[in-house]
């Protein structure tokens, strides 16, 4: 029920704290049980960062996840256009779906994506059908209101949803304000911010508590939602720049996808003009978890030849290490710091990308905790997130959106990362 969600994230902040680290957190965990199969389906409008968290997180746990899409057949094949710009590549689609037998069926929120879910009469006879069958199914944001709810899916039983929606749950639904609702096969949850808890409450579902804590331990989730998000600032300076700030988010095949999306997102939320650069052969790239294939804006080559008032990177282990490898990429970070502008990274990208290439030197930083013995100085590893000057970092996916509500006051003061961060139901 309600209650329990509290205590799942409690728990869950509990796991990071006890240091349930090790290799496994670089790969899809399922330690030799049977994998569950999971649909997350996906349309135009989805919001990202949704579709990612529950993709990764039951990633993490060992289920095999497919991404489909419920837009009608184009020429665009299986691309989807999700909100705030962000191109996703589905494994396939849900027409095609119909037929196959899941575990577990998640539906992201955003809008139109909500509406374009509730419309796709495939997707509501499969989620019908899986419901009869005692099946798992959850929705998050506006879709518990606007399709689950719509679909009468949510009947006599207690759900939650993105707060301005509350309006819409049909009458024989029962509200409950809550940032995770769980009731019989039903888990609800109201938007971006409470994705990873909302991912967290259906790997219990499908796996049970162990399993859960073991995928939160290296996620490092937040350990207090309700208030406000807090930085680590020192040797504090003005961020300048542009009215519309300028800013690139290099991209690669590896690259951890709950970190860059949480950027593209939030920034472009906040108004900020984000060029998301492919630094692979292609503009398509496979994430880290290979649950979402991210088609960037330009190649890297096209975006050295602009100007950007911040430059910063997601982490994920293999991304880094291409990252670092990338000349070019190296090249316009260094002109960046000696430019007294300012540059980032978060998870790997401090340790495996800044730290080598003398991009930390004077600098005070954090980064993924298993990897933080590769910085040079140490003494603020302990942090979420580090600003010093122009240089902030951060830990892992679980940081992410402090990391890129960090980055909103920087360039646009902290009234409107507040803002941004109330938006999200983060805070």
């Amino acid at each position: 029920m309600a209650a329990a969600a509290s205590s799942l994230v409690r728990r869950a902040a509990a796991a990071a704290s006890r240091g349930l680290l090790h290799a496994r957190a670089f790969a899809s965990g399922g330690g030799g049980e049977t994998a569950k199969r999971v649909l997350v389906p996906v349309a135009a409008g989805t919001e990202p960062i949704e579709a990612a968290a529950t993709a990764d997180v039951l990633n993490r746990a060992g289920a095999r996840v497919t991404v489909g899409t419920a837009d009608p057949a184009g020429d665009d094949g299986l691309v989807v256009e999700a909100a705030y710009g962000v191109k996703l590549v589905a494994d396939g689609r849900v027409a095609d779906l119909e037929g196959e037998a899941f575990d577990l069926i998640a539906l992201p929120g955003g809008m139109p994506g909500s509406v374009n879910l509730r419309d796709c009469k495939a997707l509501e006879k499969m989620v019908k059908n899986h419901a009869d069958n005692g099946g798992l199914y959850g929705a998050i944001c506006a879709a518990p209101a606007v399709t689950l709810a719509y679909w009468g899916m949510l009947k006599g039983l207690k759900a939650t949803c993105y707060p301005s929606f509350m309006e819409k749950f049909t009458a024989e639904v029962i509200p409950v304000n809550s940032r995770v609702v769980v009731d019989r096969n039903a888990v609800t949850s109201q938007g971006p911010g409470t994705a990873i808890e909302f991912a967290l409450a259906l790997v219990e579902r499908l796996y049970g508590k162990e399993k859960m804590e073991e995928v939160a331990g290296p996620l490092y989730v937040h350990p207090q939602h309700g208030v406000e998000y807090t930085i680590e600032e020192l040797n504090s300076v003005e961020w300048k720049c542009s009215d519309t700030p300028q800013v690139l988010v290099p991209v690669a095949n590896g690259s951890e996808e709950m970190e860059a999306i949480n950027l593209i997102d939030v920034l472009r939320r906040a108004g900020v003009n984000v060029t998301v650069a492919s630094v692979e052969e292609k503009l398509q790239i496979v994430t880290r978890r290979h649950k979402f294939n991210l088609i960037a804006d330009m190649m890297l080559d096209e975006a050295s030849e602009m100007q950007f008032d911040l430059i910063v990177m997601p982490g994920g282990l293999q991304g880094a290490q291409k990252f670092a490898s990338t000349k070019k990429l190296v090249d316009l970070l260094k002109k960046q710091a000696e430019s007294n502008k300012p540059y980032g990274a978060i998870c790997a990208s401090p340790a495996h990308v800044l730290e080598p290439h003398g991009l930390l030197k004077g600098k005070k930083a954090t980064a993924f905790p298993p990897m933080s013995h590769l910085l040079t100085d140490q003494s603020a590893c302990d942090q979420r997130v580090v600003v010093d000057g122009n240089l902030i970092t951060s830990q892992a996916p679980g940081t992410a959106t402090e990391f890129s509500l960090a980055i909103v006051e920087k360039l646009l003061g902290r009234d409107k990362a507040i803002s941004i961060a109330k938006e999200l139901i983060f805070m």
